[in-house]
């Protein structure tokens, strides 16, 4: 592309980043250790040697929200979003760099699918919703996430949720997330108030196991481990800590994040790993 070039500290061989890297993270999520940040932006620390290298590889092209991952090759792929997570749980890809490089995801519900934060506008993601049943509910975790959810919204004619402290930054939304104790959204959903990296940031609880986090939370796959971030708070450090603490009361075994990895583990060790976090976050 016009402008851009190879970021010279990317591994030689076919994989590269180029220098309209904005550094959002999205790409090392999809292949940690392969691509990692330094300096600034996201580089390949390696080249791909596996099957499930590429494919990883391949994941981390098609979520770049500045089409960064490129190769020598040009070469093409199948698309791999939306991605499936679980059954009827869906990771959207298509990031946007509106919101950072943000993940969405999409449910498929008896009583109409959401979609959690908004994904750029795309015609594979209108196809896939429209191919599940269409689009229910729009659930804004805060501010910073909301890309294209206007234009989806309009198109499914789904309502949209957030909190009203962060409502400014969805002036369409149909329906403000108030106060902030934990409230049902539909059936089988909570919306959990977690003020902290934003003052309106919420999560959302689906069946007591799917945790969709924003950037309130997320998977850290270097660590291996729950991780929140002091350097990614707008709001207050204390608060999100509070509202961490708040978090554990309540049963799941998914994170399902904004920014950042995601992943599974039993709810029981989910919990104590929140615990341990919280505890981390009170000394920092």
């Amino acid at each position: 592309m016009v402008g851009r070039t190879r970021n010279p500290a990317s591994a030689p061989g076919d994989w590269f980043i180029d220098t309209a890297c904005i550094d959002c993270g999205a790409a090392p999520n999809e292949a940690p250790g392969l691509i990692v940040r330094h300096g600034g932006a996201c580089i390949f620390a390696r080249q791909p040697a596996t099957p499930a290298e590429e494919e990883s590889a391949l994941r981390a092209m098609q979520v770049c929200p500045t089409a960064s991952v490129q190769t020598q090759s040009k070469r093409r792929s199948p698309r791999l979003f939306p991605r499936q997570w679980a059954p009827d749980i869906f990771q959207l890809g298509f990031n946007a760099r509106s919101s950072y490089g943000a993940n969405s995801w999409f449910a498929v519900r008896a009583d109409g699918n959401l979609m959690v934060d908004a994904p750029r506008w795309s015609s594979h993601v209108i196809d896939h919703i429209a191919a599940s049943g269409g689009l229910a509910r729009i659930l804004l975790t805060h501010r910073d996430d909301v890309a294209d959810a206007e234009r989806y919204a309009e198109h499914f004619g789904a309502r949209v949720f957030i909190h009203e402290s962060d409502a400014a930054a969805a002036p369409f939304a149909t329906d403000l997330i108030r106060g902030g104790e934990p409230a049902p959204i539909a059936a089988g959903v909570t919306v959990i108030p977690t003020p902290g990296h934003t003052i309106g940031s919420v999560v959302f609880l689906l069946d007591e196991t799917f945790l969709f986090t924003g950037d309130s939370l997320d998977w850290n796959h270097i660590s291996d481990d729950l991780r929140a971030s002091p350097n990614t708070c707008w709001f207050s450090w204390t608060a999100q800590t509070d509202s961490l603490e708040r978090l554990a009361e309540h049963r799941f075994e998914w994170v399902l994040a904004g920014h950042g990895g995601s992943a599974q583990r039993p709810p029981e060790e989910m919990r104590a790993r929140l615990l341990a976090l919280v505890g981390w976050m009170r000394r920092q």
